[in-house]
Protein backbone atom coordinates (compact mmCIF):
# COMPACT_ATOMS: atom_id res chain seq x y z
CA UNK A 1 0.00 0.00 0.00
CA UNK A 2 1.17 3.65 -1.02
CA UNK A 3 2.01 5.66 2.12
CA UNK A 4 -0.38 8.49 2.39
CA UNK A 5 1.74 10.29 5.25
CA UNK A 6 5.34 11.65 5.47
CA UNK A 7 5.64 9.53 8.70
CA UNK A 8 4.54 6.60 7.19
CA UNK A 9 6.81 7.31 4.09
CA UNK A 10 9.95 7.73 6.16
CA UNK A 11 8.86 3.87 7.60
CA UNK A 12 8.44 2.45 4.02
CA UNK A 13 11.43 3.94 2.56
CA UNK A 14 13.66 2.61 5.55
CA UNK A 15 12.21 -0.73 5.37
CA UNK A 16 12.69 -0.70 1.31
CA UNK A 17 16.59 0.46 1.64
CA UNK A 18 15.49 3.27 -0.21
CA UNK A 19 16.96 6.44 -0.15
CA UNK A 20 14.94 9.91 0.52
CA UNK A 21 14.50 13.56 1.97
CA UNK A 22 12.39 15.13 4.25
CA UNK A 23 11.33 18.82 3.38
CA UNK A 24 9.98 20.83 6.29
CA UNK A 25 8.85 24.32 6.49
CA UNK A 26 10.66 25.37 9.15
CA UNK A 27 9.93 29.35 9.01
CA UNK A 28 6.74 31.26 7.18
CA UNK A 29 6.60 34.60 6.83
CA UNK A 30 3.53 36.82 5.65
CA UNK A 31 0.57 34.58 3.54
CA UNK A 32 2.11 31.17 2.86
CA UNK A 33 0.98 28.11 1.47
CA UNK A 34 1.02 25.97 4.49
CA UNK A 35 2.17 26.65 7.84
CA UNK A 36 5.86 25.90 9.95
CA UNK A 37 6.29 22.14 10.75
CA UNK A 38 4.25 20.93 7.52
CA UNK A 39 6.65 18.17 5.77
CA UNK A 40 6.82 15.94 2.70
CA UNK A 41 9.30 12.98 2.08
CA UNK A 42 10.83 12.80 -1.42
CA UNK A 43 12.52 10.25 -3.39
CA UNK A 44 14.05 9.80 -6.68
CA UNK A 45 10.94 8.26 -8.09
CA UNK A 46 8.33 9.49 -5.86
CA UNK A 47 6.69 12.19 -3.01
CA UNK A 48 4.43 12.11 0.12
CA UNK A 49 2.41 14.26 1.37
CA UNK A 50 2.68 18.28 0.94
CA UNK A 51 4.33 21.93 1.78
CA UNK A 52 1.54 23.24 0.11
CA UNK A 53 1.72 22.15 -3.83
CA UNK A 54 2.04 24.47 -6.51
CA UNK A 55 5.16 26.52 -7.90
CA UNK A 56 7.11 26.14 -4.62
CA UNK A 57 6.21 21.98 -4.09
CA UNK A 58 7.61 21.93 -7.52
CA UNK A 59 10.68 23.66 -6.88
CA UNK A 60 11.37 21.93 -3.75
CA UNK A 61 10.87 18.37 -5.34
CA UNK A 62 13.32 19.21 -7.65
CA UNK A 63 15.71 20.64 -4.89
CA UNK A 64 15.52 17.56 -3.00
CA UNK A 65 16.35 15.11 -6.04
CA UNK A 66 19.29 17.24 -6.72
CA UNK A 67 20.50 16.41 -2.90
CA UNK A 68 19.71 13.50 -3.22
CA UNK A 69 21.67 12.79 -6.58
CA UNK A 70 24.84 14.22 -4.00
CA UNK A 71 25.04 10.53 -2.56
CA UNK A 72 25.20 12.05 0.85
CA UNK A 73 23.15 12.44 4.40
CA UNK A 74 23.04 16.12 4.71
CA UNK A 75 21.34 19.06 5.33
CA UNK A 76 20.38 22.54 4.18
CA UNK A 77 18.22 25.43 4.34
CA UNK A 78 16.71 27.05 0.93
CA UNK A 79 14.80 30.36 1.17
CA UNK A 80 11.84 31.17 -1.22
CA UNK A 81 9.85 34.36 -1.79
CA UNK A 82 6.74 33.65 -2.66
CA UNK A 83 6.75 36.22 -5.79
CA UNK A 84 6.16 36.09 -9.03
CA UNK A 85 9.24 34.50 -9.97
CA UNK A 86 8.35 31.52 -7.87
CA UNK A 87 5.01 32.12 -10.19
CA UNK A 88 2.95 32.69 -6.24
CA UNK A 89 1.39 35.43 -5.41
CA UNK A 90 1.26 35.10 -1.54
CA UNK A 91 3.94 37.49 -1.15
CA UNK A 92 4.95 36.40 1.86
CA UNK A 93 8.72 34.30 2.63
CA UNK A 94 9.16 30.42 3.62
CA UNK A 95 12.56 28.71 4.72
CA UNK A 96 12.76 25.23 3.79
CA UNK A 97 15.16 22.27 5.19
CA UNK A 98 16.42 19.41 3.17
CA UNK A 99 16.97 16.79 5.67
CA UNK A 100 19.01 14.28 3.32
CA UNK A 101 18.66 10.64 4.35
CA UNK A 102 21.18 8.01 2.32
CA UNK A 103 19.71 4.61 3.03
CA UNK A 104 22.88 1.97 2.67
CA UNK A 105 21.25 -1.41 3.34
CA UNK A 106 22.62 -4.87 2.81
CA UNK A 107 21.34 -6.85 -0.64
CA UNK A 108 20.93 -10.54 -0.38
CA UNK A 109 20.62 -12.72 -3.49
CA UNK A 110 18.43 -15.62 -3.37
CA UNK A 111 18.92 -18.16 -6.12
CA UNK A 112 15.68 -20.37 -6.39
CA UNK A 113 11.96 -19.94 -5.26
CA UNK A 114 11.12 -23.68 -3.98
CA UNK A 115 9.76 -24.51 -0.21
CA UNK A 116 12.78 -23.47 1.60
CA UNK A 117 12.75 -19.86 -0.55
CA UNK A 118 9.38 -19.38 -0.04
CA UNK A 119 9.90 -20.15 3.95
CA UNK A 120 13.13 -17.81 4.20
CA UNK A 121 12.29 -14.62 2.17
CA UNK A 122 8.77 -14.00 4.62
CA UNK A 123 11.26 -13.94 7.51
CA UNK A 124 14.42 -12.10 6.15
CA UNK A 125 12.22 -9.65 4.39
CA UNK A 126 11.30 -8.44 7.89
CA UNK A 127 15.20 -7.41 8.16
CA UNK A 128 16.34 -3.97 6.85
CA UNK A 129 17.88 -5.54 3.51
CA UNK A 130 17.31 -5.26 0.05
CA UNK A 131 16.45 -8.83 -1.68
CA UNK A 132 16.89 -9.89 -5.17
CA UNK A 133 15.12 -13.16 -5.59
CA UNK A 134 15.67 -14.91 -8.94
CA UNK A 135 14.28 -17.81 -10.82
CA UNK A 136 13.64 -19.07 -14.19
CA UNK A 137 10.12 -20.73 -13.21
CA UNK A 138 7.80 -17.20 -12.57
CA UNK A 139 4.90 -19.44 -11.43
CA UNK A 140 6.47 -19.98 -8.35
CA UNK A 141 6.76 -17.02 -6.94
CA UNK A 142 3.83 -15.42 -4.95
CA UNK A 143 1.56 -12.80 -5.88
CA UNK A 144 2.39 -10.06 -3.29
CA UNK A 145 5.71 -9.64 -1.80
CA UNK A 146 7.15 -6.73 0.90
CA UNK A 147 8.28 -3.78 -0.76
CA UNK A 148 11.98 -4.59 -0.11
CA UNK A 149 11.85 -8.00 -2.58
CA UNK A 150 12.72 -7.79 -6.19
CA UNK A 151 11.16 -10.51 -8.23
CA UNK A 152 13.74 -11.58 -10.95
CA UNK A 153 12.45 -14.10 -13.67
CA UNK A 154 15.73 -14.80 -15.81
CA UNK A 155 15.82 -18.19 -18.28
CA UNK A 156 18.98 -18.41 -17.28
CA UNK A 157 20.00 -17.59 -13.41
CA UNK A 158 23.30 -17.56 -13.40
CA UNK A 159 23.71 -14.65 -15.27
CA UNK A 160 21.66 -12.43 -13.09
CA UNK A 161 25.26 -12.84 -11.10
CA UNK A 162 27.44 -10.36 -12.94
CA UNK A 163 24.43 -7.64 -12.23
CA UNK A 164 24.86 -8.10 -8.29
CA UNK A 165 26.38 -5.21 -6.38
CA UNK A 166 29.50 -5.17 -4.44
CA UNK A 167 28.98 -6.92 -1.09
CA UNK A 168 25.94 -8.99 -1.99
CA UNK A 169 25.40 -11.76 0.23
CA UNK A 170 23.96 -14.29 -2.14
CA UNK A 171 22.24 -17.64 -1.06
CA UNK A 172 21.74 -20.57 -3.67
CA UNK A 173 19.01 -22.84 -3.11
CA UNK A 174 17.48 -23.97 -6.14
CA UNK A 175 15.77 -26.89 -7.45
CA UNK A 176 18.43 -28.22 -9.70
CA UNK A 177 22.35 -29.40 -8.58
CA UNK A 178 23.86 -28.40 -11.83
CA UNK A 179 22.67 -24.88 -12.03
CA UNK A 180 23.62 -24.51 -7.93
CA UNK A 181 26.82 -25.10 -9.29
CA UNK A 182 26.75 -22.79 -11.89
CA UNK A 183 25.66 -19.86 -9.97
CA UNK A 184 28.57 -20.79 -7.45
CA UNK A 185 30.90 -21.01 -9.90
CA UNK A 186 29.95 -17.35 -11.59
CA UNK A 187 29.59 -16.31 -7.60
CA UNK A 188 33.69 -16.69 -7.15
CA UNK A 189 35.08 -14.88 -9.78
CA UNK A 190 33.83 -12.39 -7.95
CA UNK A 191 35.72 -10.91 -4.71
CA UNK A 192 33.47 -8.80 -3.64
CA UNK A 193 30.75 -11.20 -2.93
CA UNK A 194 32.17 -12.42 0.04
CA UNK A 195 29.29 -14.90 0.98
CA UNK A 196 28.55 -17.52 -1.24
CA UNK A 197 25.92 -19.57 0.20
CA UNK A 198 24.57 -23.30 -1.02
CA UNK A 199 22.22 -25.71 0.50
CA UNK A 200 22.68 -29.30 0.24
CA UNK A 201 24.52 -32.21 1.89
CA UNK A 202 28.01 -32.61 3.19
CA UNK A 203 28.41 -34.62 0.30
CA UNK A 204 27.35 -32.10 -2.12
CA UNK A 205 29.56 -29.59 -0.23
CA UNK A 206 32.49 -32.02 -0.67
CA UNK A 207 31.79 -32.35 -4.44
CA UNK A 208 31.50 -28.75 -5.15
CA UNK A 209 34.65 -28.07 -3.59
CA UNK A 210 36.42 -30.71 -5.37
CA UNK A 211 35.29 -29.29 -8.41
CA UNK A 212 35.76 -25.87 -8.07
CA UNK A 213 39.74 -26.80 -7.13
CA UNK A 214 39.99 -28.66 -10.09
CA UNK A 215 38.95 -25.58 -12.18
CA UNK A 216 41.67 -23.53 -10.06
CA UNK A 217 39.68 -21.81 -7.59
CA UNK A 218 41.96 -20.86 -4.59
CA UNK A 219 41.76 -21.11 -0.83
CA UNK A 220 41.05 -17.99 -0.71
CA UNK A 221 38.23 -18.45 -3.28
CA UNK A 222 36.67 -21.38 -1.42
CA UNK A 223 37.05 -19.59 1.92
CA UNK A 224 33.53 -17.62 0.64
CA UNK A 225 32.22 -20.55 -0.52
CA UNK A 226 29.95 -21.57 2.68
CA UNK A 227 27.98 -25.05 2.32
CA UNK A 228 26.06 -26.42 4.08
CA UNK A 229 24.56 -23.06 4.37
CA UNK A 230 22.79 -22.40 7.64
CA UNK A 231 23.37 -22.59 11.31
CA UNK A 232 24.14 -26.20 11.74
CA UNK A 233 23.33 -25.96 15.78
CA UNK A 234 19.62 -25.48 14.29
CA UNK A 235 17.97 -29.23 13.73
CA UNK A 236 15.27 -30.40 11.17
CA UNK A 237 14.97 -30.71 7.46
CA UNK A 238 11.37 -29.29 6.97
CA UNK A 239 11.93 -25.83 4.70
CA UNK A 240 10.78 -23.81 7.65
CA UNK A 241 13.48 -25.57 10.16
CA UNK A 242 15.87 -24.76 7.17
CA UNK A 243 15.02 -21.39 6.46
CA UNK A 244 15.27 -20.53 10.24
CA UNK A 245 18.68 -21.51 10.37
CA UNK A 246 19.55 -20.25 7.23
CA UNK A 247 18.25 -16.66 8.50
CA UNK A 248 20.58 -17.36 11.89
CA UNK A 249 23.46 -17.44 10.03
CA UNK A 250 22.12 -14.64 7.68
CA UNK A 251 21.70 -12.50 10.68
CA UNK A 252 25.16 -13.29 12.60
CA UNK A 253 27.21 -12.46 9.04
CA UNK A 254 25.27 -9.29 9.07
CA UNK A 255 25.76 -8.29 12.72
CA UNK A 256 29.72 -8.99 12.23
CA UNK A 257 29.65 -6.74 8.96
CA UNK A 258 28.09 -3.85 11.03
CA UNK A 259 30.74 -4.37 13.78
CA UNK A 260 33.54 -4.11 11.21
CA UNK A 261 32.05 -1.03 9.33
CA UNK A 262 31.38 0.49 13.20
CA UNK A 263 35.39 -0.24 14.34
CA UNK A 264 36.49 0.95 10.47
CA UNK A 265 34.56 4.31 10.88
CA UNK A 266 35.82 4.84 14.53
CA UNK A 267 39.56 4.37 12.96
CA UNK A 268 39.46 6.49 10.70
CA UNK A 269 37.83 9.41 12.63
CA UNK A 270 40.89 8.98 15.11
CA UNK A 271 43.30 9.31 12.24
CA UNK A 272 41.82 12.92 11.26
Amino acid sequence: MKPQYWYDAIQHHQHAGQSYVLVTVVSAAGSTPRETGSKMVVSDTSHVDTIGGGHLEYACIEKARELLAQGENQTHIESYPLSSKLGQCCGGAVKVLFDVCNVNVQTLAIFGAGHVAKALVPILAQLPVKIRWIDNREDLFPNEVANNVEIVVEEEPETEVRHLTEGTLVLILTHDHQLDYRITEQALKYPALTFVGVIGSDTKAKRFRTKLTHRGYDAAALSRFISPVGELSVPGKLPIEVAVSISAQVIQKLHIEKEQLEVTIVSKEAVL
